[in-house]
């Protein structure tokens, strides 16, 4: 898979995309880096540390957030992922499902839209990013957790976003699967897909697992969220085992560290 001037090995390594939240409500760094020099010190920092892309979000989708207007994302992550492609030779991933955000990012040279809603939300964003021509994200989510049958149901749910992507003619290789932990989901809910990752590869698409210091983790080993390390690099080692080709995280270097272990215990 080509992401921006780089290609992918989809097939037998695990990438890590680094998190940029520029929001003052994140649930893990609220505030940190909404400031830009902060942002471009910290992505210079996980590039140092292993990332191989960074996502930048403009909107906290934590439970409870606050939704932000369209402006106001555009006024928060355009200007830092101008500054971003400006400094850095790094893949940019966009963590939005509104067209309008989408269009200015891709205007600002991002090379990956990561919408949360799986095509559903914004009927023109398909179509966008088709045109442009980039991969995209797509991930499970559910306003809330009423399955009939879990496991099947987010197959389902995922065909539908496949169906949506596919009939506004974005390709096959521009498509990536995200499971969506923490997103309509029990708690439960994520320890069971986490557990099943490997029904998601019927899809035939690379998958990108998003647990980083999520509240599954914080619930399993009663943690507040800065204490989430050890179990965020559990799930991302289960991940790998599992076969997934991209985590989404906090924390670089520890994680970067993780899949080269297991990696090197996979390939024997």
């Amino acid at each position: 898979m080509r992401i921006g001037s780089r290609d992918f090995d989809t097939k037998h390594h695990c990438y890590i995309m680094g998190i940029l939240n520029v929001t003052p409500d994140s649930f893990s760094d609220g505030g940190r880096f909404s400031q830009m020099d902060a942002a471009l010190f910290h992505v210079e920092e996980m590039i140092k540390e292993g990332m191989d892309i960074v996502d930048i979000g403009g909107e906290s989708t934590r439970p409870g957030h606050t939704k932000v207007s369209e402006e106001e994302e555009i006024n928060r992550v355009i200007p830092v992922a101008e500054q971003i492609r400006a400094r850095f030779d790094i893949p940019i991933s966009l963590d939005t499902y509104k067209s309008k955000v989408a269009a200015a990012g891709i205007a600002a040279g991002v090379d990956v839209i990561n919408d949360i809603w799986g095509l559903k939300y914004d009927g023109n964003l398909a179509g966008l990013i088709a045109d442009a021509g980039i991969p995209c994200i797509l991930m499970h989510n559910r306003q809330k957790p009423d399955y009939t049958s879990y496991m099947q149901n987010v197959l389902e749910d995922l065909s539908e976003s496949v169906q949506i992507a596919r009939q506004a003619g974005i390709a096959d290789e521009k498509i990536i699967l995200d499971p969506g932990i923490g997103f309509g989901k029990t708690y439960e809910n994520n320890l069971e897909i986490l557990n099943k990752l490997e029904i998601l590869h019927s899809f035939g698409y690379p998958l990108l697992l998003a647990a980083s210091r999520k509240s599954m983790i914080g619930t399993a080993l009663d943690l507040p969220v800065e204490e989430r390390l050890e179990g965020t690099l559990v799930t991302t080692v289960i991940g790998v085992m599992k076969g997934v080709m991209f985590v989404r995280v906090h924390d670089v270097k520890e994680n970067v560290r993780a899949i080269k272990m297991a990696e090197a215990i996979l390939n024997q």
